[in-house]
């Protein structure tokens, strides 16, 4: 066999079982899905009875790491690089992992106030959303080189350069990212974005735009959104609407700040971003082509190919759910047991009274709750009379996309460059940009 018949297989039958895992779309009983979350969900079901236990002790494992490699220095995990990355980190995070490991005991074993482990608090994040990026992760984590490494994003990101460059000041190869969010899941978006960006594809300002525009609110949860409100008739102008708006605040976002005042440079001085320029005779196929087989030529390690699935599944488990479980817990707290929401939300209703929309204070309460979990807004929603306004707050939550609870914590617990103060203007610029798109279309729906 030629080596360029071995290349052009080593792309091909990788990159074919990449799409068919991430982005293949699989009929089951409560709409569509991929064959990563089909995987997931059956782990979640085998191993229903010890994920919480298994959650947090990955937690409290992470929390007690970080701590001996505070102590010990920068040489204290000198061996292991991966390890020594992983858990030698700033004062800020290694007391973020200590809060997530003390809330994970307190929630497991029911200790202190309610507050912290209830059935809407510790309970939704330990017991259900953590099980979720637990199997979600081992899958996402393990399978993304077949995505990353035999040449797919070469391919795609010449083809769309010319697309995703002039209208949202992106590589190409963004392009894939987006597509995994939205038939898979915004956290293979997440973890997929940070790992090109690791890897000197993407800048600083491009890692955040992709970040937090394009890891969008896959069509499974939408689903599950729009039906909390009761509206699963609506389901296809609903999604219509959010990606109206979606495409709308994805065309803005990337222009203003804070996004556009990130800088252009890269998380690594031997990074030389990619070369998207296609040379004199040759065309975006032939271009984008031979720079896949290029990629693809050098996988030729299975050992390798595991190790670095392996290495991505510990990243996230530890270095992102304690992240999870520390700031989307204290964002559940304060959603659940203070008033904060229901006063950010009161500038809205007067705003919500000019477009017209009924209910308006009862749809002010829902505007900004959404930043601490996505579902709350819906949930809230559910008991509002007036179909249109249901409709509008099901299809604000989507768009806003920043939610503390998964892709928030997500983010901040990723190498992305944005913070918490990135996140809540981001979230607050998505809800100003979205709502009057999404009121539009709703009004002329109903």
């Amino acid at each position: 066999m030629s080596t360029q018949t071995k290349n052009q297989l080593k792309f091909i039958l990788p990159s074919l079982i990449g799409i068919f895992l991430f982005m293949f779309p699989f009929p089951i009983e409560d709409g569509i899905t991929i064959p990563i979350a089909i995987l997931a969900g059956y782990v979640q079901d085998l191993l229903a009875g010890q994920l919480s236990l298994i959650m947090m002790i990955i937690i409290v494992v992470t929390a007690i790491m970080t701590v001996y490699a505070k102590i010990g220095g920068k040489d204290a995990l000198a061996r292991t690089p991966f390890f020594q990355n992983l858990f030698h980190t700033s004062w800020f995070w290694t007391g973020t992992r200590v809060l997530a490991a003390v809330f994970a005991i307190m929630v497991y074993f029911g200790l202190g106030p309610e507050a912290v482990h209830g059935p809407n608090t510790g309970q939704l994040l330990l017991d259900d959303l953590l099980h979720v990026l637990f199997a979600v992760f081992l899958f996402a984590g393990l399978f993304l080189p077949l995505l990353m490494n035999f040449g797919l994003l070469e391919l795609f990101g010449t083809l769309m350069t010319k697309i995703m460059r002039p209208l949202f000041k992106l590589p190409g190869r963004a392009s894939i990212d987006s597509l995994a969010s939205w038939i898979g899941d915004g956290t293979i978006g997440v973890l997929l974005t940070s790992k090109q960006y690791e890897e000197g594809y993407y800048s600083k300002r491009e890692a955040a735009v992709i970040g937090t525009t394009f890891s969008i609110v896959s069509i499974t949860f939408s689903l599950v959104v729009i039906a909390e409100v009761g509206l699963e008739h609506m389901f296809i102008p609903f999604y219509l609407t959010v990606f109206a708006a979606g495409l709308v605040a994805a065309l803005i976002m990337p222009r203003i700040p804070p996004l556009s005042r990130k800088s252009e440079s890269y998380i690594r001085d031997d990074a030389e971003g990619i070369d998207e320029q296609v040379p004199e005779g040759d065309n975006l196929w032939t271009f984008g082509y031979r720079k896949a087989l290029n990629r693809a030529s050098k996988e030729n390690s299975v050992y390798k190919f595991f190790k670095e699935g392996g290495q991505n599944i510990l990243d996230m488990w530890m270095g992102v759910a304690p992240v999870v479980m520390a700031f989307g817990l204290v964002a559940l707290i304060i959603a659940e047991y203070t008033p904060v929401f229901q006063w950010l939300g009161t500038p809205f209703v007067p705003i919500l009274e000019l477009m017209q929309v009924p209910e308006a204070e009862a749809a002010s309460e829902t505007m900004l709750i959404g930043f601490a979990d996505m579902f709350l807004p819906a949930i809230l929603a559910s008991s509002i009379e007036a179909e249109i306004t249901r409709f509008i707050i099901a299809a604000l939550s989507v768009t806003q996309l920043i939610y503390m609870s998964e892709v928030g914590g997500l983010l901040l617990g990723s190498k992305v460059p944005v913070n918490f103060k990135d996140l809540a203007i981001i979230f607050l610029l998505r809800t100003i940009i979205t709502l009057p798109v999404i009121v539009l279309i709703a009004h002329f729906i109903y």
